[in-house]
Protein backbone atom coordinates (compact mmCIF):
# COMPACT_ATOMS: atom_id res chain seq x y z
CA UNK A 1 0.00 0.00 0.00
CA UNK A 2 2.58 2.44 0.89
CA UNK A 3 4.54 1.81 -2.56
CA UNK A 4 1.53 3.10 -4.67
CA UNK A 5 0.68 6.21 -2.64
CA UNK A 6 4.47 7.07 -2.64
CA UNK A 7 3.79 6.82 -6.61
CA UNK A 8 0.85 8.70 -6.92
CA UNK A 9 2.23 11.17 -5.18
CA UNK A 10 5.38 11.17 -7.95
CA UNK A 11 2.49 11.14 -10.51
CA UNK A 12 0.76 14.85 -8.99
CA UNK A 13 4.11 16.30 -8.58
CA UNK A 14 5.00 15.87 -12.00
CA UNK A 15 1.59 16.44 -13.43
CA UNK A 16 2.30 19.79 -11.33
CA UNK A 17 5.43 20.27 -12.81
CA UNK A 18 4.35 19.68 -16.36
CA UNK A 19 1.31 22.25 -15.97
CA UNK A 20 3.94 24.82 -14.40
CA UNK A 21 6.20 24.01 -17.75
CA UNK A 22 3.01 24.17 -20.00
CA UNK A 23 1.57 27.35 -18.71
CA UNK A 24 3.79 30.44 -19.54
CA UNK A 25 2.53 34.33 -18.47
CA UNK A 26 4.51 36.48 -20.37
CA UNK A 27 4.34 40.28 -18.86
CA UNK A 28 3.23 43.26 -21.01
CA UNK A 29 5.87 44.73 -22.90
CA UNK A 30 7.55 41.60 -22.98
CA UNK A 31 8.65 38.64 -25.26
CA UNK A 32 9.84 35.47 -24.91
CA UNK A 33 11.41 33.14 -27.34
CA UNK A 34 10.54 29.32 -27.21
CA UNK A 35 13.72 26.79 -28.65
CA UNK A 36 12.95 23.37 -29.05
CA UNK A 37 15.83 20.92 -28.77
CA UNK A 38 18.15 23.61 -29.24
CA UNK A 39 16.34 25.21 -32.08
CA UNK A 40 14.25 28.48 -32.28
CA UNK A 41 10.67 27.33 -32.40
CA UNK A 42 8.29 30.68 -31.61
CA UNK A 43 8.13 34.37 -29.95
CA UNK A 44 6.14 34.23 -26.60
CA UNK A 45 3.74 37.81 -26.68
CA UNK A 46 2.17 38.94 -23.57
CA UNK A 47 -0.40 37.03 -22.03
CA UNK A 48 -0.46 33.17 -21.38
CA UNK A 49 0.60 30.98 -23.41
CA UNK A 50 1.16 26.99 -23.79
CA UNK A 51 4.32 25.34 -24.43
CA UNK A 52 5.14 21.57 -24.88
CA UNK A 53 6.11 20.61 -21.60
CA UNK A 54 10.00 19.28 -21.39
CA UNK A 55 10.29 19.32 -24.56
CA UNK A 56 10.15 23.24 -25.44
CA UNK A 57 12.26 25.38 -23.69
CA UNK A 58 11.89 29.22 -22.60
CA UNK A 59 15.53 30.48 -23.68
CA UNK A 60 15.89 34.26 -22.88
CA UNK A 61 13.05 37.33 -22.03
CA UNK A 62 13.58 39.94 -23.53
CA UNK A 63 11.84 43.45 -22.39
CA UNK A 64 10.02 45.44 -25.10
CA UNK A 65 10.07 48.40 -23.69
CA UNK A 66 12.38 51.87 -24.17
CA UNK A 67 15.68 51.27 -22.41
CA UNK A 68 18.20 54.21 -20.90
CA UNK A 69 21.85 52.95 -20.90
CA UNK A 70 24.78 55.89 -19.77
CA UNK A 71 28.09 54.39 -20.97
CA UNK A 72 31.29 55.69 -18.94
CA UNK A 73 33.54 58.30 -19.96
CA UNK A 74 35.38 57.93 -23.19
CA UNK A 75 39.09 59.85 -24.04
CA UNK A 76 38.19 61.21 -27.65
CA UNK A 77 40.56 62.98 -29.55
CA UNK A 78 39.88 66.20 -30.96
CA UNK A 79 40.99 67.86 -34.98
CA UNK A 80 43.67 69.98 -33.43
CA UNK A 81 45.13 67.10 -31.16
CA UNK A 82 43.27 67.90 -27.86
CA UNK A 83 41.48 65.20 -25.62
CA UNK A 84 38.19 65.79 -24.24
CA UNK A 85 36.16 63.08 -21.93
CA UNK A 86 32.89 62.13 -23.25
CA UNK A 87 29.78 60.40 -21.68
CA UNK A 88 27.18 59.33 -23.97
CA UNK A 89 23.46 58.28 -22.87
CA UNK A 90 22.04 56.24 -25.40
CA UNK A 91 17.82 55.62 -25.48
CA UNK A 92 17.24 52.35 -27.62
CA UNK A 93 14.10 49.51 -27.58
CA UNK A 94 14.09 46.13 -28.99
CA UNK A 95 11.94 45.19 -32.02
CA UNK A 96 12.78 42.18 -33.09
CA UNK A 97 13.50 39.68 -30.27
CA UNK A 98 14.51 36.53 -32.23
CA UNK A 99 17.52 39.52 -33.74
CA UNK A 100 18.34 40.40 -30.71
CA UNK A 101 18.91 37.09 -29.22
CA UNK A 102 20.27 35.27 -32.15
CA UNK A 103 22.42 38.33 -34.19
CA UNK A 104 24.45 39.49 -31.61
CA UNK A 105 25.84 38.04 -28.92
CA UNK A 106 25.25 40.75 -26.39
CA UNK A 107 23.48 44.07 -28.13
CA UNK A 108 24.82 46.52 -25.06
CA UNK A 109 28.27 45.73 -25.31
CA UNK A 110 28.07 46.03 -29.35
CA UNK A 111 26.23 49.28 -29.03
CA UNK A 112 28.58 50.27 -26.65
CA UNK A 113 31.91 49.69 -28.54
CA UNK A 114 30.18 51.22 -31.74
CA UNK A 115 29.07 54.09 -30.37
CA UNK A 116 33.01 54.42 -29.18
CA UNK A 117 34.48 54.12 -32.55
CA UNK A 118 31.78 56.38 -34.21
CA UNK A 119 32.25 59.21 -31.75
CA UNK A 120 36.28 59.14 -32.55
CA UNK A 121 35.71 58.91 -36.32
CA UNK A 122 32.89 62.40 -35.66
CA UNK A 123 35.04 64.22 -33.17
CA UNK A 124 38.12 63.52 -35.03
CA UNK A 125 36.99 65.79 -37.57
CA UNK A 126 36.37 68.91 -35.27
CA UNK A 127 38.11 71.08 -33.09
CA UNK A 128 37.88 71.57 -29.81
CA UNK A 129 35.71 74.63 -30.29
CA UNK A 130 33.41 73.14 -32.66
CA UNK A 131 33.11 69.69 -30.49
CA UNK A 132 31.83 72.28 -27.65
CA UNK A 133 29.54 74.13 -29.67
CA UNK A 134 27.90 71.24 -31.40
CA UNK A 135 26.20 68.54 -30.08
CA UNK A 136 22.86 68.25 -31.83
CA UNK A 137 25.66 67.70 -34.78
CA UNK A 138 27.17 65.05 -33.02
CA UNK A 139 23.60 63.64 -31.43
CA UNK A 140 22.71 63.41 -34.85
CA UNK A 141 24.95 61.66 -36.60
CA UNK A 142 25.44 59.34 -34.05
CA UNK A 143 22.22 58.26 -33.59
CA UNK A 144 22.19 57.51 -37.59
CA UNK A 145 25.15 55.31 -37.36
CA UNK A 146 23.61 53.63 -35.16
CA UNK A 147 20.40 53.03 -35.83
CA UNK A 148 21.99 51.74 -38.80
CA UNK A 149 24.17 49.59 -37.56
CA UNK A 150 21.58 48.25 -34.78
CA UNK A 151 18.31 47.73 -37.09
CA UNK A 152 19.68 44.34 -38.31
CA UNK A 153 19.97 43.23 -34.28
CA UNK A 154 16.49 43.93 -34.22
CA UNK A 155 17.21 47.13 -32.28
CA UNK A 156 16.18 51.17 -32.40
CA UNK A 157 18.11 54.01 -31.42
CA UNK A 158 15.65 56.49 -30.51
CA UNK A 159 17.83 58.95 -29.25
CA UNK A 160 21.80 59.72 -28.38
CA UNK A 161 22.88 62.42 -26.08
CA UNK A 162 26.60 63.36 -25.24
CA UNK A 163 25.72 63.90 -21.57
CA UNK A 164 29.23 65.94 -20.32
CA UNK A 165 32.45 66.86 -22.85
CA UNK A 166 35.24 67.52 -20.31
CA UNK A 167 38.19 69.44 -22.30
CA UNK A 168 41.42 69.18 -20.36
CA UNK A 169 42.31 70.56 -16.92
CA UNK A 170 45.07 72.93 -18.99
CA UNK A 171 42.36 73.93 -21.67
CA UNK A 172 39.53 74.66 -18.89
CA UNK A 173 42.00 77.02 -17.07
CA UNK A 174 42.15 78.92 -20.30
CA UNK A 175 39.29 78.84 -20.95
CA UNK A 176 37.92 80.44 -17.88
CA UNK A 177 40.29 83.26 -17.81
CA UNK A 178 38.69 83.76 -21.35
CA UNK A 179 35.16 83.61 -20.18
CA UNK A 180 36.49 85.83 -17.17
CA UNK A 181 37.85 88.53 -19.23
CA UNK A 182 35.07 88.79 -21.66
CA UNK A 183 32.91 88.94 -18.86
CA UNK A 184 35.26 92.09 -17.48
CA UNK A 185 34.86 93.51 -20.94
CA UNK A 186 31.40 93.52 -21.21
CA UNK A 187 31.01 94.65 -17.83
CA UNK A 188 33.46 97.64 -18.73
CA UNK A 189 31.53 98.52 -21.79
CA UNK A 190 28.06 98.51 -20.09
CA UNK A 191 29.72 100.78 -17.24
CA UNK A 192 31.30 102.95 -19.70
CA UNK A 193 27.87 103.17 -21.61
CA UNK A 194 25.83 103.22 -18.48
CA UNK A 195 28.71 106.76 -18.03
CA UNK A 196 28.29 107.90 -21.18
CA UNK A 197 24.53 107.79 -21.08
CA UNK A 198 24.58 109.47 -17.39
CA UNK A 199 26.20 112.53 -18.70
CA UNK A 200 24.29 112.85 -21.82
CA UNK A 201 21.39 113.43 -19.54
CA UNK A 202 22.78 115.61 -17.11
CA UNK A 203 23.95 117.65 -19.94
CA UNK A 204 20.26 117.52 -21.20
CA UNK A 205 19.56 118.40 -18.10
CA UNK A 206 21.42 121.19 -17.87
CA UNK A 207 20.77 122.68 -21.06
CA UNK A 208 16.93 122.43 -20.80
CA UNK A 209 17.80 124.17 -17.19
CA UNK A 210 19.95 127.01 -18.75
CA UNK A 211 17.28 127.47 -21.45
CA UNK A 212 14.50 127.87 -18.96
CA UNK A 213 16.56 129.93 -16.82
CA UNK A 214 17.05 132.50 -19.44
CA UNK A 215 13.59 132.21 -20.52
CA UNK A 216 12.76 133.18 -17.19
CA UNK A 217 15.43 135.72 -16.98
CA UNK A 218 14.01 137.26 -20.27
CA UNK A 219 10.43 137.47 -19.10
CA UNK A 220 11.84 138.90 -15.76
CA UNK A 221 13.82 141.78 -17.34
CA UNK A 222 10.84 142.47 -20.10
CA UNK A 223 8.34 142.53 -16.96
CA UNK A 224 11.38 144.59 -15.25
CA UNK A 225 11.36 146.92 -18.02
CA UNK A 226 7.52 147.57 -18.54
CA UNK A 227 7.20 148.01 -14.98
CA UNK A 228 9.92 150.74 -15.22
CA UNK A 229 8.52 152.36 -18.16
CA UNK A 230 4.69 152.08 -16.48
CA UNK A 231 6.68 154.25 -13.99
CA UNK A 232 8.35 156.70 -15.67
CA UNK A 233 5.11 156.72 -17.55
CA UNK A 234 3.05 157.34 -14.41
CA UNK A 235 5.61 159.98 -13.09
CA UNK A 236 5.92 161.75 -16.27
CA UNK A 237 1.99 161.84 -16.77
CA UNK A 238 1.96 162.99 -13.09
CA UNK A 239 4.72 166.03 -13.62
CA UNK A 240 2.27 167.27 -16.78
CA UNK A 241 -0.41 166.89 -14.96
CA UNK A 242 1.34 169.28 -12.33
CA UNK A 243 2.20 171.65 -14.77
CA UNK A 244 5.71 172.46 -13.06
CA UNK A 245 7.72 175.40 -13.52
CA UNK A 246 11.66 176.00 -14.34
CA UNK A 247 12.32 176.70 -10.76
CA UNK A 248 10.89 173.40 -9.77
CA UNK A 249 12.55 171.09 -11.94
CA UNK A 250 16.10 173.07 -11.09
CA UNK A 251 15.58 172.20 -7.33
CA UNK A 252 15.03 168.82 -8.45
CA UNK A 253 17.85 168.54 -10.52
CA UNK A 254 20.09 169.89 -7.64
CA UNK A 255 18.54 166.76 -5.40
CA UNK A 256 19.78 164.46 -7.50
CA UNK A 257 23.47 165.36 -7.61
CA UNK A 258 24.08 163.92 -4.68
CA UNK A 259 22.64 160.32 -5.54
CA UNK A 260 24.76 160.80 -9.21
CA UNK A 261 27.71 161.01 -6.48
CA UNK A 262 27.34 158.38 -4.63
CA UNK A 263 29.13 154.90 -4.71
CA UNK A 264 33.45 154.46 -4.20
CA UNK A 265 33.85 153.24 -7.78
CA UNK A 266 32.02 156.36 -8.76
CA UNK A 267 35.20 158.04 -9.94
CA UNK A 268 33.80 159.81 -12.65
CA UNK A 269 30.61 161.05 -13.25
CA UNK A 270 28.75 163.17 -16.22
CA UNK A 271 27.08 166.43 -15.46
CA UNK A 272 24.16 166.77 -17.71
CA UNK A 273 23.72 170.22 -19.04
CA UNK A 274 20.68 170.52 -17.91
CA UNK A 275 22.30 171.22 -14.25
CA UNK A 276 23.71 174.47 -15.94
CA UNK A 277 20.01 175.86 -16.81
CA UNK A 278 18.92 174.48 -13.20
CA UNK A 279 21.45 176.49 -11.55
CA UNK A 280 20.92 179.29 -13.55
CA UNK A 281 16.80 179.10 -12.96
CA UNK A 282 17.39 178.72 -9.02
CA UNK A 283 20.31 181.32 -8.67
CA UNK A 284 17.80 183.84 -10.37
CA UNK A 285 15.13 182.60 -7.83
CA UNK A 286 17.47 183.10 -5.36
CA UNK A 287 18.81 186.70 -6.17
CA UNK A 288 14.63 187.68 -6.83
CA UNK A 289 14.20 186.20 -3.25
CA UNK A 290 17.28 188.32 -2.07
CA UNK A 291 16.16 191.68 -4.01
CA UNK A 292 12.57 191.68 -2.18
CA UNK A 293 14.01 191.07 1.07
CA UNK A 294 16.27 194.29 0.21
CA UNK A 295 12.90 196.27 -0.18
CA UNK A 296 10.97 195.12 2.66
CA UNK A 297 13.96 196.12 4.89
CA UNK A 298 14.21 199.26 3.33
CA UNK A 299 10.38 200.33 3.51
CA UNK A 300 9.86 199.08 7.05
CA UNK A 301 13.18 201.15 8.34
CA UNK A 302 15.96 203.45 8.45
CA UNK A 303 19.12 202.06 8.53
CA UNK A 304 21.86 204.49 10.53
CA UNK A 305 24.36 206.64 8.03
CA UNK A 306 27.09 205.56 9.93
CA UNK A 307 26.42 202.36 8.98
CA UNK A 308 25.86 202.45 5.58
CA UNK A 309 29.29 204.48 5.54
CA UNK A 310 31.36 201.31 7.00
CA UNK A 311 29.99 198.88 4.63
CA UNK A 312 32.81 198.96 1.60
CA UNK A 313 31.33 199.59 -1.73
CA UNK A 314 31.73 197.00 -4.50
CA UNK A 315 32.20 198.00 -7.98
Amino acid sequence: MEPVIIVLIILVVLVFIALIKTIQVIPQASAAIVERFGRYTRTLNAGLNIVVPFIDTIRNRIDLREQVVPFPPQPVITQDNLVVNIDTVIYYQVTDARAATYEVASYIQAIEQLTVTTLRNIIGGMDLERTLTSREEINAALRGVLDEATGKWGIRVNRVELKAIEPPTSIQDSMEKQMRADRDKRAAILQAEGVRQSEILRAEGEKQSQILRAEGEAKAAALRAEGEAQAVRTVFEAIHAGDPDQKLLSYQYLQMLPKIAEGDANKLWIVPSEIGDALKGLSGAVGNFGSNLGGNGASGGTVPAQERREKPSID
